[in-house]
């Protein structure tokens, strides 16, 4: 079996599915979103940029609300459809550009506004990537990141990041609200708020989304039927798979 790099991994497995993330309902819709776009309508950006853009959710909710957005991803099958979509919607201060959040082709400072959505649960290094990300914002500027979360206590931890490894193996780890909150001090940020959310995800359009083979699909089915009242309870998992998931929202300032 040939061995991928984790990047083109990642590429690879989001390169494919690129339409489908772009429609999610999921993905282009929601309150962390709303909430996004309500700071932003308050003190709009001049110069935005989204880190692991993903469908373009974040790129599409800020630019009309920016002077610039850059729509930053590791797939360029990625960018393309987030650049189809966002020439259908009229958005002409949106440009993307293709890379690795660890290694940021932009100078220091270059930005106001630097945000991320459900994308650094991904990231080969965490730690790096949010480093690189201080770095590109210019003093004064703003961070959010949103992403899914682990719950913390091990239990729940290691049932969460299992299902996801088993969706999908560029997952890396949802890291705990603490982690992050460390994570995001030690690169120079200064937090400013914190959104805590559960997202309700049904099952078959999760799966279906990473095109996670049928024998992943088994696995984690059948680990939800086996799993503790602990573990079912936290997750609220249906019968028919679908579960809630804990999600941030950190605020941040340089």
């Amino acid at each position: 079996m040939t061995r991928k790099a984790h990047e083109t991994l990642v590429s690879d497995q989001f390169g494919a599915r690129a339409a489908a993330y772009v429609t999610s309902p999921v993905h282009a819709k929601g309150e962390d979103l709303d909430q996004f776009a309500a700071r932003l309508r308050a003190t709009p950006a001049e110069r935005l940029l989204d880190l692991g853009c993903g469908g373009g959710h974040v790129s599409f909710h800020a630019a009309p609300h920016a002077g610039a957005v850059v729509a930053y991803d590791l797939s360029d099958d990625m960018l393309a459809a987030v650049a189809q979509e966002a020439l259908a919607r009229g958005l002409t201060n949106l440009a993307t550009r293709q890379g690795a959040v660890e290694r940021l082709p932009f100078p220091e400072g270059a930005f106001d506004v630097v945000a991320s959505r459900f994308s650094a649960h991904h990231w080969h290094d965490f730690a790096v990537g949010l480093k690189e990300a201080r770095r590109v914002l210019a003093p004064g500027g703003r961070a959010f990141f949103t992403d899914s979360i682990s719950p913390g206590p091990a239990l729940l931890d290691t049932y969460l990041q299992t299902v996801e490894m088993l969706r999908d193996p560029s997952h890396v780890r949802s890291y705990a609200l603490a982690e992050w909150s460390q994570a995001v001090g030690e690169a120079g940020f200064r937090p400013t708020a914190v959104t805590l959310r559960r997202l309700r995800l049904e099952f078959t359009s999760w799966v279906t989304r990473m095109a996670t083979p049928e024998a992943h699909v088994a696995a984690i089915r059948s680990l939800q039927g086996r799993m503790s009242s602990e573990v079912t309870r936290h997750f609220d998992i249906q019968p028919d798979g679908s579960f809630l998931l804990d999600t941030m929202m950190i605020e941040a300032t340089v």
